[in-house]
């Protein structure tokens, strides 16, 4: 199995940053997309930023040109660098791993979550 500890999140203030982890562990073979997504309360969950293997990014386009996002494929760690941080931002942040995953003599295709870290951004 594949298990994700997130950490960062926190309370901030409007215009403030913050920068998100995302740590993957476990029978790892190998990892494409690497991702953050949130939910605010009432709504559903939708895409943050994700960012492939060979390096390529999307972003929502609520958070261009504010958010980045890159990974550390050493350490199979995700990072999403948030600045300039607006109200709207609040929500629950979840980071997303997908990838190839050893079981026995296979390798098996895998999307893993995370448990969820509170961004809160209030004056």
């Amino acid at each position: 199995q594949v298990q994700l500890v997130e950490s960062g999140g926190g309370l901030v203030q409007p215009g403030g940053s913050l920068r998100l982890s995302c740590a993957a562990s476990g029978s790892i073979f190998s990892i494409n997309t690497m991702g953050w997504y949130r939910q605010a309360p009432g709504k559903q969950r939708e895409l943050v930023a994700k960012v492939t293997s060979g390096g390529s990014t999307d972003f929502a386009d609520s958070v261009k040109g504010r958010f980045t996002i890159s990974r550390d494929n050493a350490k199979n760690t995700v990072y999403l660098q948030m600045s300039s941080l607006k109200p709207e931002d609040t929500a629950v942040y979840y980071c997303n791993v997908a990838g190839l995953r050893r079981a026995w003599d296979l390798k098996l295709p895998f999307s893993s979550w995370g448990q969820g870290t509170q961004v809160t951004v209030s004056s």
